[in-house]
C-alpha cells in the first residue's frame, strides 16, 4: 500500500551502514523480489563486488547508493570505478 504514496524507495541496511562489512544480502533479494516502486537500497558496501551482488540479488531492479566505502569520502573502493561500472550496465 505504501508504495501507491511514493514514487521511489530509499531502505537502509542500519546495521551495516557506515562500516564497509559488506550487503544486506536478504534485504536486498526482498526487495528486488517485492517492491512496488524503484527503490534505492544503502549500506555495508566495500567493492565492485558488493555492487554486482545488488545488481543479482535485486534483479536488475534495486539501485545503490555508497558513502564512507568512496575514495572521496576517506574509503578505498575508488570514485572512478564505480562510475565505470554503472556504464558499463546502464547503456
Amino acid at each position: 500500500e505504501l508504495g501507491s504514496y511514493c514514487d521511489e524507495f530509499l531502505v537502509h541496511g542500519v546495521e551495516v551502514e557506515g562500516k564497509r562489512c559488506g550487503i544486506l544480502q536478504d534485504l536486498v533479494v526482498l526487495l528486488g523480489k517485492y517492491s512496488p516502486v524503484p527503490v534505492t537500497y544503502a549500506g555495508g558496501v566495500r567493492s565492485i563486488q558488493d555492487i554486482e551482488l545488488v545488481y543479482t540479488l535485486g534483479n536488475g531492479k534495486v539501485d545503490l547508493t555508497i558513502g564512507s566505502a568512496l575514495d572521496c569520502f576517506g574509503g578505498t573502493l575508488k570514485y572512478d570505478d564505480v562510475v565505470l561500472w554503472h556504464k558499463q550496465h546502464n547503456k
